[in-house]
């Protein structure tokens, strides 16, 4: 214990310094929080965004491709205008994928990202779609980006003994694929998110941040506001990057109480100030 006075040497005042816990320095939000305002004004929207304090971009394809009517050369400009990077898209990755890569590389997006492959009924029909997610994989290879896929709660339930997002895990390259932890999502399924992060290392590199209210409600309709629900975000964040995780993504799709645009921005708040 160091005493009134005391002098602390460059060493030691490292060591304090590494004691207290830092804030998290860059942080996104998956665009289709905003669905309504992205349609009604795509470019806006983001800039608004940003206001807010996000630094990255995740979108989606709301039918005016992945970037939302732009051109390559339109985006990177409002992206310099902004400060912010679009890491990544959700998108439909089975389908004219040579054509949005090359769009999503011009750009700098690291990843185009499955949102959704749920019609799988056997243990075969899961290891088929890992095979599926491989080959996408080499074709984003070969543009300069990487393949990832976002969970719902469907591959958190048990399938004829396995859990389908473990043979996803265990069936796909890593070389070729990444994956996105909707923790929400794992959460409401029963799943520790930090605990599974931990079982594959270095194959989570982004997640989607949204909060779960205790339960008692269906499990598709107990989002709220981060830091009103139950999912310890200090403690999974700082944790998580031990384990290679690199893109902490907002998303919410259930407003009580409040606007999207003003979720987006309370949202914004509460992770610029956790400690992690």
């Amino acid at each position: 214990m160091l005493g009134v006075g005391a002098v602390l040497f460059p060493f030691e005042m490292a060591s304090a310094r590494s004691v207290a816990k830092a804030k998290l320095s860059k942080f996104g939000i998956q665009l289709y929080s905003v669905k309504e305002e992205m349609v009604k004004d795509a470019v806006g929207t983001m800039r608004k965004l940003a206001s807010f304090g996000y630094k990255q971009f995740e979108g989606f394809d709301g039918g005016k491709g992945i970037l939302w009517g732009m051109t390559p050369a339109e985006c990177k400009s409002l992206l310099k205008d902004t400060g912010a990077d679009f890491i990544s898209s959700h998108a439909d990755v089975f389908k004219n994928l040579d054509a949005q890569a090359e769009q999503a590389a011009e750009v700098g997006m690291k990843y185009l990202i499955c949102p959704y492959y749920g019609a799988q009924k056997t243990v075969d029909d899961w290891k088929k779609a890992a095979e599926k997610f491989n080959s996408a994989g080499e074709t984003l290879k070969s543009h300069g980006l990487k393949f990832a896929y976002h969970n719902h709660d469907y591959t958190f339930k048990m399938l004829d003994g396995q859990l389908p997002q473990d043979i996803l895990m265990e069936n796909t390259d890593p070389d070729l694929v990444d994956f996105e932890l909707d923790m929400y999502w794992s959460h409401v399924a029963g799943y520790d998110p930090l605990k599974y992060v931990a079982r594959y290392p270095g194959r989570f590199k982004l997640c989607h941040v949204k909060d779960a209210e205790p339960e008692g409600g269906n499990a598709h309709d107990r989002g709220v506001l981060l830091g009103s629900g139950e999912i310890p975000y200090s403690e999974i964040i700082k944790n998580s990057k031990k384990y290679g995780m690199e893109y902490f993504v907002i998303e919410q799709e259930r407003f009580v109480g409040t606007t999207p645009m003003q979720a987006a921005e309370e949202n914004a708040e509460y992770l610029s100030k956790l400690k992690v």
